[in-house]
């Protein structure tokens, strides 16, 4: 029974069916329908996605021939298993609280620590004692976040394990400095540009004898918090590493060091499938990358990869569905094989990390490690047609993408004149566009908003609202982060702050299925701005609706019916409302020009500009 059962191949019962076959039944299924129109996705990256995948799909794919642990490293950086850093952020504004935090923290699971002295100018050696009192440093991942702390913490860390004599091949983390990033935030570098690069030449010589310790860091996350497209993030932040090889290189250090001491940090948007074949690429271009500068061990082409779940996906509204976001992106980052991942609590966009939030952030790793076991499958999504096939596309659009900023002169140079911004900001337009238009779905926002929901009291426009920050000696325009929610969320914010809310009243009548739909679709629509939606069962006339309108004292009047009755209940609703309140059509029927002739002025429907035409509204109503 048992051999038997060893040769029995799964389906073999059901005949193969072929690509041709599968295309001809969707053909088929389509009834005359634009096959590309109706299911193939053309990405916000530049290329499409076929609505299906088989294994002839795969035939042309060059990167399958690789194993994982095995170079280029597409399939992962371990060939045993798929572990990662837990990692949690503290603010280490004083040094003693932080501690405290970290000792907690390390006693629930987390195994790294990212300690952000950003705030401060100065870190002193009793401050980094007081920093790591009782914490040792050979058992964890740890992690310094701040370009001035990156010196002075190098050389208390190298005093520190002489003086305890901890083994250097132990020491695990970062200090992250990162000239690159100043300029890409401020518009110009911190010092002048060879010296911040002779720095980072120092910063590498000092910490030559621990191989396990980075100092150079290179911050792809900033274009994901920009609005930048998957393959723009990882291609500026390719161009940023080559940069800093080529540089460091040039002032005489070796491949193998500088490679070796080069960590990366990515954001992860809520694009679950493309992040997972974002850093399968990633991977596999940087150390095709490496390889053209002929190091002596490959070893040091593995791309470090530390990965932050998105703030540009967070919303300050409904704000506990920024769990379920942060969830999903930390599968993607973890199915990817990525090195350590920190969650980011899903309060953060609108005030400092709580205790509760914080542990949420930690417990969604450990749940996913502990209880889910993400850590024991490496490469889950090896052979996957349809994310091999993604992994490719980006490859291939980030490769083009690369090659085009190095014909500029590498990444500061493209910077200078202005490319990585114009590239940045086309893609933050569309982007925006996509969320105002709702192709792009921010759960509870602008889409199914809870409608009884107030922004908390200290939350304003300051706290919505994102700061550029700009040097007076900028060379260049800095990259903007953002949030994709900010312009929704301050249309809400501004209906919240009005002396009345406005009250929108849903004349239901004619078709009831019809009137139905649109109550719900217009009731969703107005709710995004927190106006006050009166819905009804329905009506059996114009005169009955208008009447009922006028005893709520609506500002709106939105009727929902079918597109066939809208020549007759639109203009009538028009004339008895007698310019009370503001006639709104539900939908956006054939007849639109000919209600138009009849004085009616508003339509909502599904390829509405939701933030517009909800403007336009308060701007109207006075608000």
């Amino acid at each position: 029974m048992a051999d038997k059962t060893k040769q029995t191949k799964l389906f073999e019962e059901f005949p193969p069916i072929s690509t041709q076959e599968w295309q001809d039944k969707i053909v088929t299924d389509l009834k005359g329908a634009d096959y590309e129109k109706k299911l193939v996705w053309r990405t916000i990256e530049g290329f499409s996605v076929q609505p299906f995948y088989c294994a002839e799909h795969l035939e042309n794919l060059n990167h399958l021939q690789y194993v994982p642990g095995e170079f280029p490293y597409v399939r992962g950086n371990k060939a045993k298993c798929n572990s990662w850093f837990v990692r949690q952020n503290i603010d280490a504004a004083d040094a003693a609280e932080a501690n405290k935090k970290a000792l907690d923290v390390l006693m629930k699971g987390v195994d790294s620590l990212g300690f952000d002295v950003s705030c401060k100018e100065k870190f002193s050696n009793e401050e980094f004692e007081i920093l790591l009192k009782d914490i040792s440093v050979a058992d964890i991942e740890l992690n310094i976040i701040g370009a001035t702390a990156a010196h002075p913490f190098v050389d208390f860390l190298k005093a520190k394990i002489q003086a305890e004599n901890i083994d250097n091949n132990k020491v695990k983390g970062s200090v992250g400095f990162d000239p690159m990033a100043h300029l890409s935030l401020n518009g110009n570098f911190c010092k002048a540009q060879d010296e911040v690069f002779e720095t980072a030449k120092e910063l590498i010589e000092k910490a030559k004898d621990l191989p396990d310790f980075r100092v150079i860091g290179v911050n792809g996350e900033m274009f994901n918090k920009a609005g930048a497209t998957i393959v723009q993030e990882l291609t500026f932040a390719l161009a940023m590493g080559n940069q800093y090889l080529n540089l460091l290189t040039d002032k005489g250090l070796d491949i193998d060091t500088v490679a070796q001491n080069i960590k990366f940090n990515f954001g992860v948007s809520s694009n679950y499938f493309m992040e997972i074949a974002k850093f399968r690429a990633a991977r596999m271009l940087w150390a095709k990358i490496v390889e053209a500068y002929e190091p002596h061990n490959m070893e040091v082409a593995k791309m470090n990869i530390h990965a932050t779940t998105s703030k540009f996906n967070q919303t300050i509204y409904d704000p506990y569905v920024n769990m379920l976001r942060g969830t999903t992106e930390s599968m993607s980052a973890i199915i990817a094989g990525v090195d350590s991942l920190s969650v980011t609590p899903f309060n953060k966009a609108f005030e400092s990390s709580t205790k509760f939030s914080d542990r949420i952030a930690r417990n969604t790793q450990i749940l996913l490690k502990e209880e889910s076991y993400f850590d024991k499958i490496v490469d889950p999504s090896g052979g996957s047609y349809y994310i091999e096939n993604l992994t490719h596309s980006i490859a291939e659009h980030a490769w083009k993408l690369f090659i085009e900023i190095e014909e500029k002169g590498g990444y500061v140079e493209a910077f200078k004149i202005g490319f990585i911004q114009e590239q940045v900001n086309e893609s933050a337009n569309k982007r925006n566009i996509n969320i105002a238009t709702r192709r792009d779905v921010l759960l509870g926002t602008n889409q199914y908003p809870n409608a009884l929901e107030k922004a908390e009291v200290n939350i304003t426009v300051d706290t919505i609202t994102s700061k550029l920050t700009k040097r007076d000696d900028a060379i260049a325009e800095p990259i903007k982060q953002y949030r994709g929610a900010e312009q929704m969320e301050l249309l809400r914010l501004k209906t919240e702050k009005a002396n009345e809310t406005p009250k929108v009243f849903l004349l239901t009548v004619g078709d009831l299925n019809m009137r139905k739909a649109r109550a719900g679709f217009a009731s969703g629509f107005f709710a995004c701005a927190g106006f006050e939606v009166v819905d009804n069962s329905g009506f059996s006339s114009v005169n009955e609706g208008v009447k009922a309108a006028m005893e709520q004292n609506a500002d709106i009047v939105v009727v929902c019916s079918s597109d066939d009755e809208y020549m007759d209940v639109a203009p009538a609703t028009l004339e008895q409302l007698a310019g009370k309140a503001i006639t709104v059509v539900a939908g956006y029927p054939k007849s639109v020009e000919k209600l138009k002739s009849k004085g009616i002025k508003h339509f909502i429907h599904m390829k509405s500009n939701l933030i517009e035409t909800l403007q336009g509204f308060q701007n109207e109503l006075g608000i």
